[in-house]
């Protein structure tokens, strides 16, 4: 029997592992803003501070620029895409469908989920409990959302809903440095909560439809400006 084959040190295995790596860095310099709209991306640059070569970087940018993250242009090289807020607001509205069509699947169920549950002891709880963190907010913010998917118990429509979840990441943050938006928050999932106990699923929908559509609106108004602003906002709490 032959031996089965191992890659070479080097080989293609562990330069897909570093271009995976080197995807993950750049999109969460991308996330954290350190990489802004318009910035020029060098091949050269990157694999110096990552220590690869440059076949990994390309791979990795290739990757990025179908996620939407990032383009080329000829003979000018990669660059930050602009934030396309068309496409925001479209995936917002699969957002609303999707999570929508999830609260009617919870009112119509017999029993309440365990995942209610969770979602109900980190929400509805007294104020001077409640998280200051933007970085922590909006991971919670995400896990809420996706725990009303996950509770409905439709697989296919909690994995559509991670894709989304993953695109509009990059503005939806920006939701969570401004106060009253973070107040907010609280508020309208606490009143979603007590729709889907009480078992009105027009009445939750309503909510939940609301509470989206002013994240979307309230990121719809951030400016080139805005995002420096934002940024520099994210690092000082962030500290």
């Amino acid at each position: 029997m032959a031996a089965p084959h191992v890659g070479r040190p080097g080989g293609p295995a562990r330069r897909s592992n570093l271009a995976d790596r080197i995807y993950a860095r750049i999109k969460a310099e991308l996330f954290d803003f350190e990489l802004m709209p318009g910035d020029a991306l060098s091949e050269n640059e990157i694999a110096a501070r990552t220590g690869a070569s440059r076949t990994p970087v390309r791979e990795a940018l290739f990757r990025l620029q179908r996620d939407g993250y990032v383009d080329v242009r000829e003979h000018s090289g990669w660059y930050v895409r602009p934030l396309d807020f068309d496409v925001f607001d479209e995936l917002y509205d699969v957002r609303i469908t999707l999570e929508c069509a999830a609260v009617a699947r919870l009112c119509a169920l017999d029993h309440r989920p365990p995942e209610l549950a969770e979602l109900i002891a980190i929400w509805q709880i007294e104020r001077s409990e409640r998280e200051t963190d933007s970085t922590t907010l909006w991971q919670l913010d995400e896990q809420f959302h996706a725990g009303l998917l996950a509770a409905a118990g439709n697989r296919e429509m909690a994995r559509i809903h991670r894709d989304v979840t993953e695109r509009i990441r990059i503005v939806r943050r920006l939701d969570f440095v401004q106060p009253a938006r973070v107040e907010a928050t609280y508020e309208e999932h606490a009143e979603i909560l007590n729709r889907l106990a009480e078992g009105h699923a027009a009445a939750a929908q309503k909510a939940l439809e609301r509470h989206i559509r002013a994240s979307r609106d309230a990121v719809r108004q951030i400016t080139l400006h805005g995002l420096f602003e934002a940024r520099d906002a994210l690092r000082t709490r962030e500290r």
